[in-house]
């Protein structure tokens, strides 16, 4: 056999085949195949780390459908909500009409409305109302106006609290 580079083989040969017979084999390997066979070439670099996005670009998707889902679950939940308050409100609109619109003559018909009387309530004692008035002094010092006609109003609105807190009667609510 000679020697004169590998050979490209279509089904690969056993190892007993390739050995060389004689003398070769036991012979301990010359310098020049040392050197070759230790790497006087630096070994390959390693491939370059693929980045985050591009290892997992199988989640994108995935990740961008859950959130679009999510998004719509949301939007669509707040509006039930919304619609749910706005049929409610228009229930009760309807049922406290006082008067309804027929199309052919577009001219109001009273509608009788079924109310309950009125039960008088017992009256609060005056100590109870001053302390009202108290707080509601306290909670009109809270607030801040914003202009001068808020403020003038507000002055006003404290006066006649302070009037009704140093009365030595009040007015029946």
């Amino acid at each position: 056999m000679s020697e004169e580079g590998p050979k490209l083989y279509t089904n690969k040969p056993k190892k007993a085949q390739l050995k060389p017979s004689g003398k070769e084999s036991t012979s301990p390997p010359s310098a020049a195949a040392a050197s070759y066979t230790m790497g006087s070439q630096p070994p390959p670099p390693p491939p370059p780390k693929e980045s985050f996005a591009r290892r997992y670009k199988f989640l994108w998707p995935l990740l961008l459908t859950v959130n679009a889902a999510v998004g719509v679950y949301l939007f669509m939940r707040t509006n039930k909500k919304d619609n749910t308050t706005e049929e409610e409100d228009s229930k009760a609109i309807s049922s406290t009409a006082v008067s309804t619109i027929t199309p052919a003559t577009e001219k109001p018909v009273p509608v009788p409305i079924i109310t309950e009387p009125v039960k008088p309530r017992e009256p609060i004692p005056e100590d109870k109302q001053r302390e009202l008035f108290k707080w509601i002094l306290e909670e009109k010092r809270k607030i801040k106006p914003r202009d001068p006609e808020e403020r003038k109003r507000l002055d006003e609105e404290k006066a006649t609290l302070k009037q009704f807190i140093r009365a030595k009667s009040l007015p029946s609510i």
